[in-house]
């Protein structure tokens, strides 16, 4: 990966990939997550992308990336740890398949900068009706969380887990947050943040690096920035008895979510060791939670466990029938004891890294997903890369993932069941 700082806020990174003929761009606006701006980040790159100074509404935004051989951008907010992003995903054809030899990569971030340092603005203020609009959108996406259970049931657990910590808080916002904004808060919102937040460009593929530089300074060399770092996650921690939480819906499925602290930061010597024992735990049909309580006990429909590596948390997620509940917890923390217990065949640990091998292979054939490695990289500041970290995993053994199972820790369990179990 090469990098260029760009300004005291902005970095540049250029990935080089040759293996597909797109070329993608990752845009990251770092937030620290907190309750008075959730919902105005949650709301504002859908308000940014519907217009800007070179192309004032979204047709004629539509047109342009037409006119770039089909080129896509999209927009959303992601939650990294303590870190509310806000996100734009941009793709075009790779400059050295253009048919007239165009700068794609560099026309494509000279819409985007546009988009962010140059929005439509008039009299002062967003337009109300594209505001009203996308509150609209906003709270169906916080509405679709609500829909998929598992998601939900996934969410909830890690709010009650979290209480009191900013982590609890929703990328999305709250329905009520998004509801209170209007034009005038929105907009000075966006006059807030947009010179004092950290900003990350990634561009995955083959693209010319000075072009794409020029492009960006093109904007940001006339403007003052304030300086801002990226958001930094602290572990949780929290002691006292398990926490045990059961909520009744009108469901027909039961959802289990069990939280649990690791204790491990990204850049711990033994967090390699932490991903082998959680993929020999949940993560996979070759882990315990798959093979037994799904498999061979029937307790589950599906049993899986994930981690969050900024914060230190291990989520195990299962859907099971109402009256499994008792059994399908106990089996899961069963499970849990066998490996701490050193039960960990070599099968387990040798599926577990093959599968953990093969996740970061495929990163090298998917532009986002290759983004995603570099930005985790990046927010836990490990600076690894592919190939760095596939030694890493490879390198765990079975003592090194007994050891780091000690220290995981029961905190929290829900159960989402039905009104009348």
């Amino acid at each position: 990966m090469i990098k260029k700082q760009i300004n005291e806020n902005i970095s540049l990174c250029y990935i080089p990939m040759t293996k597909l003929k797109t070329t993608t761009i990752g845009v990251y606006i770092h937030r620290p997550l907190n309750e008075a701006e959730i919902s105005l980040n949650a709301l504002l790159p859908y308000v940014l992308k519907r217009g800007c100074g070179k192309y004032p509404s979204q047709e004629e935004i539509a047109r342009y990336l037409e006119n770039l051989y089909g080129a896509s951008m999209g927009a959303s907010v992601i939650k990294r740890g303590d870190d509310q992003i806000l996100y734009f995903d941009l793709e075009t054809i790779s400059d050295k398949f253009a048919p007239q030899g165009e700068k794609l990569v560099a026309e494509l971030l000279s819409l985007i900068m546009s988009v962010l340092f140059e929005p439509n603005i008039k009299n002062g203020v967003f337009d109300a009706d594209v505001i009203n609009q996308e509150k609209k959108n906003a709270q169906d996406r916080i509405a679709s969380v609500m829909n998929d259970k598992r998601v939900y049931a996934s969410v909830r657990c890690a709010e009650e887990m979290c209480k009191g910590d900013v982590y609890a808080l929703s990328r999305l916002g709250t329905v009520e947050g998004i509801e209170a904004v209007t034009p005038a808060s929105l907009t000075e919102h966006y006059g807030k943040i947009i010179t004092s937040s950290a900003i990350n460009i990634f561009i995955c593929g083959e693209a010319d690096i000075d072009a794409a530089e020029i492009a960006i300074r093109k904007y940001t060399d006339k403007m003052t920035f304030k300086s801002a770092q990226i958001p930094s996650a602290k572990l949780f921690k929290r002691g006292g008895e398990i926490n045990r939480v059961t909520e009744k819906m009108n469901v027909t499925q039961g959802k289990l979510s069990i939280g649990f602290r690791t204790g491990v930061a990204p850049t711990d010597e033994d967090y390699p060791a932490l991903c082998v024992f959680n993929s020999v735990f949940g993560s996979g049909t070759h882990s315990k939670l798959f093979n037994n309580v799904r498999e061979k006990l029937s307790l589950a429909y599906y049993a899986s466990s994930q981690l969050d590596k900024y914060k230190g948390i291990m989520l195990v997620n299962a859907g099971i029938e109402f009256g499994n509940f008792q059994t399908a917890y106990d089996e899961t923390v069963r499970q849990l004891e066998e490996i701490k217990n050193g039960n960990v065949t070599d099968t387990e640990l040798e599926s577990s890294i093959i599968d953990i091998t093969n996740t970061y292979e495929e990163c090298c054939d998917d532009q986002r997903m290759l983004q995603g490695f570099y930005l985790g990289e990046l927010l836990s500041g490990t600076d690894r890369d592919i190939e760095r970290a596939k030694a890493e995993i490879a390198a765990v053994t079975k003592e090194q993932v007994i050891a780091v199972s000690q220290k995981v820790e029961l905190d929290t369990v829900y159960f989402l069941t039905g009104e009348d179990a």
